[in-house]
């Protein structure tokens, strides 16, 4: 996403934000957020179905009251108020692409679910789930295969997700997996674990997973945790899984960034250095 885009998504999340933080006195603020998260994808819906709408709600040639004057057109008094506010002020600022104007709608309506779950005080209990669910798709690669088959309808792909979610994992999480599935941008690995990355960036936190030869203490989380929080200067999110080939130690992946401290890790860089030494 380029810089407009993300300033105009940033600005729009405050909106976002806002408006579900203002519902929490009167105690609406999970519903609310359920809602306009729910009813955010089925706006992206009618968006991928209809090309000239997508283009105008984001034509930065338009005046602003143009695009605005549309989208409460089109949608007023099919959605919430609550969603009409954010496709208001979504319409209202300008995108780099209709493309990022949509990409924009998934991420808000991603955000809306989060922050019902953070209302409902299960952010972190979702966060994990996510993280897990990951790490399923990665060693699952017959189901991840198959929710990845562009010859399969949204609605069977859904269906199929569903019935390997069904009692396993709370509602947020499972609205949060089937709307990848029907929306990928990269792949479900990727895409569930980007979702788990943004709970964590919602509370300030840095997302960290960690792979270990053996299940960690608590003790060992927590010391991981101020370590890995000195050095990136934030709390730290830490999620872990079990990988017992790793022989020792542990990998920890923060963004972009891989520190392997495994012992297989250790013996593979000895043997490319031996490697390197006797070609010499």
């Amino acid at each position: 996403m380029r810089a407009a885009s993300r300033e105009a998504q940033s600005a729009v999340a405050e909106k976002l934000d806002a408006i579900i933080r203002d519902k929490a006195d009167a105690g609406e603020s999970v519903s609310v957020a359920a809602q306009v998260g729910t009813e955010l994808f089925l706006v992206v819906d009618q968006l991928d179905k209809n090309r000239a709408l997508r283009i105008a709600v984001a034509d930065s040639s338009l005046a602003e009251e143009q695009r605005v004057g549309i989208m409460s057109e089109i949608f007023s008094g099919k959605v919430a108020e609550a969603t009409l506010e954010v496709l208001r002020e979504a319409s209202a600022r300008e995108w780099s692409a209709p493309r990022e104007f949509r990409e924009g709608l998934v991420h808000l309506g991603r955000r809306a679910l989060l922050r019902g779950a953070e209302s409902e005080n299960k952010l972190g209990e979702v966060e994990s789930e996510l993280f897990q669910l990951s790490r399923l798709f990665e060693r699952e690669s017959e189901l991840t295969q198959l929710l990845s088959d562009r010859t399969a309808t949204t609605d069977q792909k859904r269906q199929l997700l569903a019935s390997v979610l069904y009692g396993k994992v709370s509602m947020y999480t499972e609205a949060l997996a089937l709307q990848v599935v029907g929306r990928p941008e990269d792949n479900p690995v990727d895409d569930i674990a980007g979702i788990a990355r943004e709970s964590a960036e919602l509370t300030g936190r840095e997302f960290a997973a960690v792979t270990a030869a053996t299940e960690l203490t608590d003790s060992q989380r927590e010391a991981l945790a101020e370590k890995l929080g000195q050095i990136y200067g934030r709390e730290m999110a830490i999620h872990t899984e079990v990988d017992p080939s790793l022989l020792g130690g542990v990998t920890i992946r923060v963004g972009d960034e891989l520190i392997d401290g495994s012992t297989r890790g250790k013996l593979e860089r000895m043997r490319a250095d031996m490697a390197a030494n006797t070609a010499y």
